[in-house]
């Protein structure tokens, strides 16, 4: 099998996710990328080409592609039980991994799903039956940040402020209320990160003095508003947000889908503040990139609201495939590497050498806002160039010189970033960090001499 050949038959039959299906067509083609095998950080084609995936495959790899002791977790499991319906059944992975979620989050009590957008619906689904379960059903709206993403689902879309996303399906959405965003971009001259999480703080208050009667939940990505372009926030937005809802009585649901499990320097971005969610969203890294789960945690109190003899009153969401054993061994597997390997401390010394290594990008005189937030990444690239406007499709351009270079990056809008896998070694972090930059260059040159 060559790469032609794979390329034509996903072509015919495959209909790609998050994708305009004409791109992909001559004559002005975005090639298709088959993909044969993968090891460690590397993703290797049919044609003995390799590409560094500086992105952690969408942010769900966390210790590389193949990672020997999630392989034979699963190796071993699949010879004891593949699946059995979680409905009038256990097994010791769920078991095991709802043990040790707990453990990790301080909330006792794990439903399961099988993707981001599964447990967003959850967590909503969750929020408002328990207002109904406790007498006051008028509680069933939700607020969301201005720029936050939570998912695909009609649910998740509700609570998503990305339209492109969403105004296809506007008929079937029931579009929560946004706040404004403590993204510390937005910070007027003289302001500190903590001054923009404080104004955008009084906004939610605001909001809350008037809507909180109906309000059954503030659903956030804590830290960093990963598809708003990396957007990263003081911890300060996270403790007036916790004490908000705690005057309003309305839930606070944490998205960690993305931001959970080391990604911005602590096992979750919300402990980063000191608090603690009546919600934990989890997915993505989960089970370390191998094999699609998720999971929303939540209280003792929200579980004793559907405690109860009455079948109307328990939560009446599920899938065939909740808590499959495979999934959860994974998943357990992934915490063991945790636990074993001092993954966060470690991750503090990768990000230094990554610091050093993007270096030449962070100093590049198109780049604003560069930042970092423990293994995050973004550069903004500035809009013009002179007088010259950057040529539309930057995302596109940027990530196709990115491969060129035998690296996997794709832009959000007018950012680049990277979330690379936490094995990194110098080599990789050199050819990651050369990539990035020659693929910046490239895209700039594509627009001719104004960007010298």
């Amino acid at each position: 099998m060559d790469n032609a050949a794979m390329m034509a038959r996903s072509l015919r039959h495959v209909w790609h996710p998050c994708t305009q299906m004409k791109l992909h067509q001559a004559p002005a083609a975005v090639p298709l990328v088959p993909i044969a095998r993968a090891e460690g950080v590397w993703l290797h084609d049919f044609e003995g080409r390799r590409y560094l995936d500086g992105i952690s495959s969408w942010w769900v790899n966390l210790f590389g592609h193949g990672h020997p002791h999630i392989k034979a977790a699963l190796r071993d499991q699949l010879d004891r039980l593949d699946h059995v319906m979680l409905a009038g059944f256990t097994h010791q992975p769920v078991v095991e991994l709802s043990e040790r979620l707990a453990a990790l989050t301080g909330l006792g009590h794990a439903f399961y799903g099988s993707d981001g957008a599964s447990a967003t619906e959850i967590a909503l689904k969750m929020s408002a039956h328990y207002w109904r379960n406790t007498g006051r059903p008028e509680k069933c709206r939700f607020i969301g940040l201005a720029g936050g993403y939570h998912g695909e689902t009609v649910g998740a879309l509700a609570v998503t402020d990305i339209a492109i996303f969403r105004e296809a399906y506007a008929p079937l959405v029931r579009l929560a209320a946004t706040v404004p965003s403590p993204d510390a971009r937005n910070a007027q001259p003289g302001e500190s990160a903590a001054d923009v999480a404080r104004r955008a703080a009084a906004g939610l208050q605001s909001w809350l003095a008037q809507h909180h009667a109906q309000t059954a939940a503030l659903i956030l990505e804590p830290m960093v508003q990963c598809a708003a372009g990396m957007a990263m926030y003081n911890a300060a937005y996270l403790r007036e947000a916790r004490a908000l809802c705690d005057r309003y009585e309305v839930h606070l649901i944490a998205d960690e889908i993305a931001t959970g499990f080391g990604r911005t320097g602590t096992m979750f971005a919300h402990q980063q503040a000191g608090i603690q969610p009546d919600f934990i969203c989890l997915s993505k890294g989960l089970t370390g990139g191998t094999l699609p789960l998720s999971a929303v945690l939540t209280t003792d109190t929200v579980y004793d609201a559907f405690y109860d003899d009455e079948m109307a009153r328990g939560f009446l969401h599920s899938h065939s495939y909740t808590g499959n054993p495979l999934a959860c061994r994974a998943a357990l597997a992934t915490l063991e590497l945790f636990e074993q390997t001092d993954v966060l401390a470690r991750n503090a010394e990768q990000a230094l050498l990554l610091d050093q290594a993007f270096a030449p990008l962070t100093q590049h005189p198109s780049v604003r806002h560069a930042r970092r937030l423990g293994m995050i990444w973004a550069w903004d690239i500035d809009g013009t160039a002179g007088e010259k406007p950057l040529l539309p499709h930057f995302a596109r351009r940027y990530a196709s010189h990115a491969m060129a270079h035998g690296v996997l990056l794709r832009p959000i809008g007018n950012t680049v970033y990277a979330m690379p896998p936490y094995v990194m070694d110098a080599a990789s972090a050199d050819h990651l960090a050369r990539g990035a930059l020659a693929a910046l260059e490239a895209t700039l040159a594509d627009e001719g001499p104004a960007h010298g």
